[in-house]
């Protein structure tokens, strides 16, 4: 690991965002700047494609399939995901407080949505906030406060007297709590495979869609003229099949939507790119998937039929935009990852990155 003190002088080209493309920058005092530095002191040469620090903008630190991890567990998930490339996560839920994450130069900048909130048994076990919908205002704003500017909802789960999945919560309850937190200054995003839960979500003025899965035209249409990003989480959604296998015996109506939803997944994260509705890349890592997985997150994306540009950009400084945080401009933290192949070109080389920068120093 390199010293935030070294400097660094990058030859591109060094991607900023959408517009800007520069042929070359220089890292110093752990700050990008596009102006040739005047230093005495030795210089490291890179060369490569320069992207700014990838984004995960659905993970869980501190998150695994028995509900919280310890503090050590978490470092390492952090540190799994660091070394791929992945340099800001937006926890989307976590049973672990996570602040301290904040504290470590060594890990990924963190923006956290404190923990999730369900139903009791409506969601899975020692993961969530479990609360009544009388509560859901209140709950909603305090899980605001403890966060950093998010919250998560679970806005639809398996309902097992109906035997299908179902919404959570009512359009009014959604409602009332949707406005309690962005009176705080915060933004709410949620978890929703079901085609019933989206429209009182958009009613309610939701901030962010999580899998969308049953997301159908019309719901597409009024998220891209919103500007409402989804992150598909093509990664999770390739266990649907697992989940229908395992719920076939009690729920048989809930397996065969969730195998009709995995077998049109790459269909509708297309039908998302098509209809313009901002696309973010997750992993959904935490739970049942490791850390680190971005890189193969994207290829999925890819695979799906996303141009690659857009995949990049998607996870690197679109993601940043949307969550307010810097990108490779002057004077920015220099959080940055260097591949020897340009990954606009083959969406592979993401997972091959030849040096990774946090804060300035090198870290992998």
């Amino acid at each position: 690991m390199s010293a935030a003190g070294d400097v660094l002088h990058l030859t591109g080209p060094v991607l900023v965002d959408d517009a800007r493309v520069e042929p070359e920058a220089w890292v110093l005092g752990g700050r990008i700047t596009f102006e040739r530095p005047r230093h005495g002191g030795a210089v490291t040469e890179i060369t490569g494609t320069v992207v700014p620090g990838l984004v995960d903008v659905h993970c869980h630190v501190g998150l695994d399939s028995g509900g919280a991890t310890d503090r050590d567990l978490a470092v390492k998930q952090a540190t799994l995901d660091r070394d791929a490339g992945t340099l800001l996560i937006r926890d989307a839920g976590s049973p672990l407080d996570t602040a301290f994450v904040h504290e470590r130069e060594d890990l990924p900048r963190l923006i956290r949505a404190a923990r999730f909130i369900a139903r009791p048994k409506r969601y899975l076990r020692h993961y969530a906030r479990e609360i009544e919908p009388s509560e859901l205002t209140a709950v909603a704003a305090d899980e605001a406060r403890k966060g950093d500017g998010w919250i998560k909802l679970i806005a639809d789960w398996i309902d097992r007297d109906h035997g299908d999945l179902a919404p959570l919560w009512t359009p009014e309850e959604l409602r009332d709590a949707l406005e309690a937190v962005h009176r705080i200054g915060a933004r709410a995003t949620a978890h929703t495979f079901a085609e019933e839960a989206i429209q009182p979500l958009l009613d309610a003025g939701i901030d962010c869609i999580e899998h969308g899965t049953g997301m159908t035209e019309e719901h597409m249409r009024v998220a891209a003229a919103r500007g409402i990003p989804v992150v598909p989480t093509l990664l999770q959604v390739d266990n649907f099949t697992g989940y229908a296998d395992a719920g076939e015996a009690k729920f048989p109506r809930y397996a065969e939507r969730m195998r009709a939803m995995h077998g049109r997944r790459y269909e509708q994260v297309r039908a998302f790119h098509e209809a313009g509705v901002p696309l973010l890349v997750g992993t959904d890592a935490g739970g049942t998937l490791g850390h680190g997985l971005l890189p193969q997150e994207a290829a999925e994306m890819v695979r799906a039929g996303i141009p690659a540009a857009d995949v990049v950009a998607a996870a690197s400084w679109r993601a940043r935009a949307f969550l307010g945080a810097d990108t490779l401009t002057e004077g920015a933290s220099a959080d940055l990852v260097v591949y020897a192949e340009d990954p606009r070109e083959r969406i592979a080389a993401l997972a091959d990155p030849a040096h990774v920068v946090l804060r300035g120093a090198r870290v992998a």
